[in-house]
C-alpha cells in the first residue's frame, strides 16, 4: 500500500480557503452522502480535577463513491497543558479500491468546516446590510469565525468577548490580522455587545446559557456552534422562543443541542419549530430569512458530511 498523503494544519489552511470550502459544503448538502450519527465515547473524568474527556467517531461515505471517518478527542481543559482542546486525524479512502489516500489533521478541517458551515447558513439567515459581528469565545474556532463570515456578508466592525481578557486580547490581534479593513476590538460588557451586534456567533462549549433571549434585538441573526453535547447550552428558552430556528441537520441537533433537547422536552418550542436545515436551505426548500426584523437562529453542532466534503476538496486542491 501506498504511503497516503499527509496535510498537516498548514496545507489544510492553504487548500480550503473559505470561499471555496462555503460552494462545496453547498453543494455536499445537496448529493447523497451517508453519514450516520457520530459515536461519541464518555471517557470518563481523570482521577485529579475531574477534567472532561471525549472520543468521536464520525464516518461518512457517498454510495458508490469516495469514504472518510475521523477520529477526535476533546480534552476540556487541554488548554492548561498548553495543548489543543480537539486533536486528531482523517483518513479519506479511495472510492474504487479502499485505499486510504490521505491523512488530515482533524484539528483544522473541524475548525474551518465549522466555521464555513455557520458561514454557509448566514448567507441565508443573516441580513445583508449587517455592519457589526460579535465573537464570543477566543478559541481556534471562534478566531475562524470572523474570516469565514466576512466571505458572506461586508461587516465594518468585529468585537470579541470572552471570559479571559488576555485570551480576547490575543484573539482581537489575531482576527484584525487576517482581516485588517475591519475595525476589531473588545466587547467589554456581554449584554451591550449582544444588543448592538447584528450577527453573533458564539464558539463557547458551556453548560449555562450564555445569550439571554431578553438581550436580542430585531433583526439579528444568532450562530451557535460552541455546544455539542446534551448538558450544554449557548443560550435560554427564551431565545428559541423569540427566534426562527434553523439547525445544521436535525438528527444531529435533536441528539447533542441541550438547550434544543431540554426545551423541546419542557414544550418550550416543538419539532415543527425547526424550520429547515442546511440541506432545505441550500436547495431553496426554504427561503431562510423572510423579513428584515426577524430573528433568526442557527444551531450547528456538526456533521460528517462536511468532514467528507472539505477532505476531498483539500486532496483535490493539491
Amino acid at each position: 500500500m501506498a504511503t497516503p498523503e499527509f496535510l498537516d494544519a498548514r496545507a489544510l489552511e492553504q487548500r480550503l480557503p473559505y470561499g471555496a470550502l462555503i460552494e462545496a459544503l453547498a453543494d455536499a448538502f445537496q448529493t447523497d452522502v451517508a453519514a450516520p450519527p457520530r459515536l461519541h465515547g464518555d471517557l470518563g473524568v481523570l482521577s485529579a480535577g475531574g477534567e472532561a474527556r471525549d472520543l468521536l467517531v464520525m464516518p461518512a461515505w457517498e454510495p458508490g463513491g469516495a469514504a472518510g471517518v475521523k477520529l477526535v478527542t476533546l480534552f476540556e481543559h487541554n488548554g492548561r497543558r498548553h495543548r489543543p482542546r480537539i486533536q486528531g486525524l482523517y483518513v479519506l479512502f479511495h472510492p474504487e479500491h479502499g485505499t486510504p489516500v490521505a491523512v488530515l489533521d482533524a484539528a483544522t478541517l473541524t475548525t474551518r468546516r465549522k466555521a464555513a458551515a455557520s458561514a454557509l447558513a448566514a448567507r441565508h439567515l443573516a441580513r445583508p446590510d449587517v455592519e457589526e459581528l460579535l465573537v464570543l469565545g477566543t478559541g481556534r474556532l471562534a478566531r475562524a469565525l470572523p474570516r469565514a463570515h466576512a466571505c458572506v456578508r461586508s461587516f465594518k466592525r468585529v468585537r470579541v468577548w470572552g471570559r479571559r481578557s488576555e485570551a480576547v486580547d490575543q484573539a482581537v490581534a489575531d482576527i484584525a490580522g487576517a482581516l485588517p479593513r475591519i475595525d476589531v476590538d473588545v466587547a467589554p460588557d456581554l449584554q451591550r455587545a449582544v444588543a448592538r451586534a447584528d450577527l453573533i456567533t458564539s464558539a463557547i462549549p458551556s453548560l449555562d446559557p450564555v445569550i439571554q433571549g431578553t438581550w436580542l434585538q430585531p433583526g439579528q441573526h444568532v450562530d451557535l456552534i460552541g455546544s455539542y453535547r446534551p448538558d450544554m447550552h449557548e443560550v435560554d428558552a427564551l431565545a428559541l422562543q423569540r427566534a426562527s430556528l434553523f439547525v445544521d441537520t436535525r438528527e444531529g441537533v435533536l441528539a447533542e443541542a441541550g438547550e434544543f433537547i431540554d426545551a423541546l422536552a419542557n414544550g418550550t418550542i416543538t419539532e415543527r419549530d425547526l424550520l429547515a436545515d442546511l440541506a432545505a436551505l441550500t436547495a431553496g426548500l426554504h427561503p431562510g430569512r423572510t423579513g428584515p426584523d426577524e430573528i433568526t437562529l442557527f444551531k450547528s453542532v456538526g456533521t460528517a458530511l462536511e468532514d467528507l466534503a472539505a477532505a476531498k476538496l483539500a486532496v483535490a486542491r493539491g
